[in-house]
């Protein structure tokens, strides 16, 4: 007799498993291109990049209780990464022949710089920068972790510490103008391999590289979470101590899942600087760092497709209130966000599954029940529940 395996029978088809994932695909990928012209897509574009860091923060954060407020940090560096190889490639000798030294970018002429410092030298690769965009913020964010971590600091001291990075690595980049651009950044970015990013054709085809690859980044976030990984790391955030004397090297843990949220960070990063064109340090300071939690809050950070709901609602917002409220739209940002703290607690990804509760509960109720049985409870029952019930990733 031939024994066949057979599925729970609470399973779902994967189709209605991954239906979150399948919805927000058709519409970044196809709705938004559909409905938008070229200027409002491409601020889409820019948008879903900050979505990679909302990602990571669901990992970092949501599941393992690891609240960074220094992600601008690595998505700066992912994103100066890439936009030195874009600045080299723009630099050419024929290009820059008016300035003093011919050769470098513009901002190290106006510096008195006379050649090429040895840090930029290895950028010239596209190959090494593709190489560096993830492992230089993988690099730090190791060593970061590894120094907290290993001696046990966590909660509010470690979320200090991460600001604390995040003005240090922001005053270096002003400070060394020569180098790095100063305030300005980083600008004037025109081809990447003789291939011009500014054109219409190259923004759609940067646009959707941008939304496969947030994609790819939550089905690597949703398959770390279903793994036997992701329930360690869920039982680290809630019982940190009764994993560690269950045998397991809880300080390990943290440091992969912060640096794996670094390097997503700095993917974002880098696609922000090729869609938008430029990168400077007021994406790597403490405030654009507290925006991109912000994000992961409005979005639920129990989710990972709700934090690019989130990032999507939060910068909409800002542009909209800005353009249409100019006075007055800091406040309304304000009270957005605190509306969506008071009435979803959870996020965007709670109303999801506040919904799915009271569904299940006028089933139950619905449900034919033998004789004697105690009558279903009425009142109330076609009341949604609040949305503050404990999410459990189910939007994800």
């Amino acid at each position: 007799m031939t024994i066949t395996p057979s599925t729970p029978k609470n399973a779902l088809p994967w189709w209605r498993a991954q239906l979150p994932l399948l919805v927000m695909s058709a519409v970044i990928l196809v709705a938004l291109p559909l409905a938008l012209d070229l200027f409002r897509l491409n601020l889409v574009g820019k948008y879903l990049t900050y979505a990679f860091v909302a990602v990571g923060l669901v990992l970092c954060w949501g599941y393992g209780g690891i609240l960074s407020l220094g992600q601008g940090v690595f998505f700066g560096l992912g994103g100066y990464a890439m936009a030195m190889f874009l600045k080299l490639e723009a630099s050419d000798p024929e290009s820059t022949k008016i300035q003093s030294t011919p050769g470098i970018p513009d901002f190290m002429d106006w510096n008195q710089i006379t050649a090429l410092p040895a840090l930029w030298e290895p950028f010239h690769s596209l190959t090494f920068t593709l190489f560096a965009i993830v492992a230089v913020p993988g690099f730090l964010a190791f060593i970061i972790g590894l120094a907290m971590f290993k001696r046990r600091v966590g909660g509010v001291y470690f979320s200090i510490m991460t600001q604390a990075i995040a003005a240090i690595l922001s005053i270096l980049i002003i400070g060394q103008q020569g180098y790095t651009g100063g305030v300005n950044g980083i600008t004037d970015l025109k081809t990447m391999l003789g291939w011009d990013i500014r054109t219409d054709s190259a923004k759609y085809i940067l646009y959707y590289v941008n939304a496969g690859l947030l994609i790819a980044a939550v089905l690597l976030g949703q398959w770390l979470l279903k793994s036997k990984f992701g329930k360690l790391l869920l039982a680290l955030r809630d019982k940190e101590e009764r994993v560690r004397f269950s045998g397991y090297d809880v300080a390990a843990f943290k440091i992969f899942i912060f640096t794996l949220a670094a390097m997503l960070s700095a993917v974002g990063g880098a696609m922000f600087t090729l869609q938008v064109g430029f990168m400077s340090p007021s994406f790597v300071g403490i405030v654009p760092s507290i925006e991109m939690v912000i994000f992961t809050a409005v979005g639920g950070r129990l989710s990972l497709v709700g934090a690019v709901y989130g990032s999507l609602l939060v910068n909409f917002g800002k542009s909209y209130f800005s353009e249409s409220f100019p006075e007055l739209w800091l406040f309304l940002m304000g009270g957005l966000f605190i509306a969506v703290v008071m009435l979803f607690p959870n996020g965007l990804a709670g109303l999801t599954d506040s919904w799915r509760e009271w569904q299940a509960r006028r089933r139950a109720r619905d449900l034919p029940r033998p004789t004697g049985a105690a009558p279903a409870p009425t009142a109330g029952d076609d009341t949604p529940p609040p949305s503050n019930l404990r999410a459990e990733g189910g939007a994800a």
